[in-house]
């Protein structure tokens, strides 16, 4: 769903109050209260003879308009009437937050329950979400002065501010991304190899969420997905680096993490982990513990990665030419050469997180 489609979802809710600000201009709140309840009653049935659905966001700004309205009115207080457009958007920001920052993408879920006929796949899911992290952040900063208005700016400025200036952000975002989606250049479909490999994308707790193609996955688009690493030690604590090709896309010719690999879709860490070590380095029939889970970003990719310690070094031949060469290094070799364009910033990085654990 773009940000466009969103905002069109979430118009609706927002009319019985768009419908009491200027009402309440002309005729005053009773009016403007009786209009907007009327409207939001209207919306109800209209949605449900169409869709045959309950739009419980209509509902709820409507139930809320009512309560604080009806308060507002018994105890000739206006603040708590002046305050309903803030809760409103408060607990939209609230959705926005979960479903943005959170695993619990309740916009995601409204839409595939409500709009059955659109397939998300997880690229768009992922966009989604970071089109829902720039409207929460938009609307948090109206949600504020529409709070900062109610209780030390005057009626006029509150009106405008509560009704006027959101019309206003909603129209600017609205406008934005329909231009964007209009009128820039669009990029040619992506077509993928038949045998391409897919990878799952995860959380940061390593829950899989979906999957894509490697190659989308190395675009830059911060895909997040999963990576083994294994460092292999001898028995004087000395550790196996390989040295990638020259011909390698990525930091060619820096020594690196003995084995480091892509888990596949489908695939566990047991079976990646053996995979990549017998691929790498020729490495079979050896045990590993796992001693830390990482997110690591890099220009290309975003990688949550899963670093194993074996001691099981002696089977290691190298058979590949994906490695150029291989070799034992010591702590101090390793020292005196860190910083020095030697190492891939991965390796030195992740050196660094685990020297004590690994050389304990």
């Amino acid at each position: 769903m773009s940000k466009t489609e969103f905002l069109k979802k979430l118009l609706p809710g927002f009319i019985p109050l768009f419908a009491f600000i200027a009402i309440d201009e002309i005729w005053g709140t009773r009016a403007g209260l009786i209009a907007a309840l009327v409207i939001g009653l209207g919306e109800m049935g209209w949605i449900w003879i169409q869709e045959k659905r309950l739009d419980k966001f209509v509902l709820f700004d409507t139930a809320l308009l009512f309560v604080l309205g009806s308060v507002s009115i018994l105890l000739d207080n206006d603040i708590f009437f002046k305050l309903k457009p803030g809760l409103v958007e408060l607990i939209l920001c609230a959705v926005l937050a979960l479903s943005a920052f959170s695993k619990l993408n309740i916009v995601g879920m409204m839409t595939q329950r409500y709009m059955k006929d659109m397939e998300l796949n997880e690229v768009q899911m992922i966009q989604m979400r970071k089109s829902m992290r720039m409207m929460f952040f938009v609307f948090l900063a109206h949600t504020v002065l529409v709070f900062y208005s109610a209780f030390y700016m005057s009626n006029e400025a509150w009106a405008f501010i509560s009704g006027g200036l959101f019309y206003i952000l909603f129209g600017v975002v609205f406008v934005v991304e329909f231009v964007k989606q209009k009128f820039s250049r669009k990029p040619a479909p992506v077509t993928f190899a038949e045998d391409e490999e897919w990878l799952p994308l995860v959380t940061e707790q390593g829950e899989i969420v979906g999957k894509a193609p490697r190659s989308v996955c190395h675009k830059g688009e911060k895909l997040l997905h999963p990576v083994v690493h294994l460092h292999v030690l001898n028995n004087q604590k000395h550790i196996y680096l390989q040295k990638r090709p020259m011909n390698k896309l990525v930091q060619p010719g820096k020594w690196d993490t003995a084995v480091g690999g892509h888990i596949s879709f489908g695939e566990t860490l047991e079976t990646a982990l053996k995979r990549e070590a017998w691929e790498e380095i020729g490495l079979q029939n050896f045990g590993a513990k796992l001693v830390k889970t990482y997110r690591w970003d890099s220009e290309i990719e975003s990688e949550l990665v899963y670093v194993f310690v074996s001691h099981d070094f002696k089977s290691i031949h190298l058979h590949s030419e994906e490695v150029e060469e291989g070799q034992f290094w010591t702590p101090k070799q390793i020292d005196s050469n860190f910083g020095q364009n030697i190492f891939t910033p991965n390796f030195e990085y992740e050196y660094q997180l685990l020297k004590k654990e690994i050389f304990a």
